[in-house]
């Protein structure tokens, strides 16, 4: 399998490229496509993400190559039965007001992907309608926070709420692969 892709190796080849978001970010929107009912077959992806975060201009090949890993191991990962799916944020080493700042663009870009393919809430559970109330409150937090002990229980349990809301929004919402194969037709 696949190495598995990290904050740091993703932002840095983003920076790299002159595209200023970071890698927490990127993650969110695409799992915000995904969650809000985008098809995993779907390739509208690449476009949506290239007027969001690049002005419209396409990527270059290796911006590209790295992107489409991003996707599948997001598909890979919110497909698996075992809530695998794993936050793209910096390391816990990482200062804390960093890991929150990438939380932050996380959900930011959870709710700006959400929005492109889910615009109809009121289909919605009324989990899925209190998540996305919560990502718009945490989308807003600026409170910088100290490097202790109580900080960092809040910060994980924020992330983790964070996880699991999303895996419910794709749970509810999402498209798994048998959803994708029933559009194309069979020869019998």
């Amino acid at each position: 399998m696949e190495k598995q892709l990290d904050y740091d190796s993703v932002s840095n080849k983003l920076t790299q490229q002159g595209i200023i978001v970071d890698g927490a970010e990127v993650h969110g929107i695409l799992c915000g496509m995904l969650c809000g009912g985008m098809s995993l077959t779907d390739l509208k992806w690449q476009e949506a993400l290239s007027e969001t975060i690049n002005q419209g201009e396409s990527f270059d090949d290796q911006t590209e190559h790295l992107l489409n890993a991003l996707f599948n191991q997001t598909c890979q990962q919110l497909l698996e039965p075992e809530f695998a799916l794993n936050l793209l944020l910096p390391e816990d080493h990482a200062p804390i007001n960093d890991r929150g700042a990438a939380l932050i663009n996380w959900v930011q870009g959870f709710m700006l992907g959400f929005g492109l393919h889910q615009q109809d809430l009121m289909q919605c559970s009324e989990d899925v309608k209190e998540a996305l109330e919560d990502f718009s409150d945490i989308s807003r937090m600026e409170e910088p926070m100290d490097a202790d002990e109580e900080s960092e229980k809040a910060l994980f349990e924020v992330e983790e709420y964070v996880k699991v809301s999303a895996i419910l929004c794709f749970s509810e919402l999402g498209q798994s692969l048998l959803d994708d194969q029933q559009d194309t037709p069979s020869v019998h």
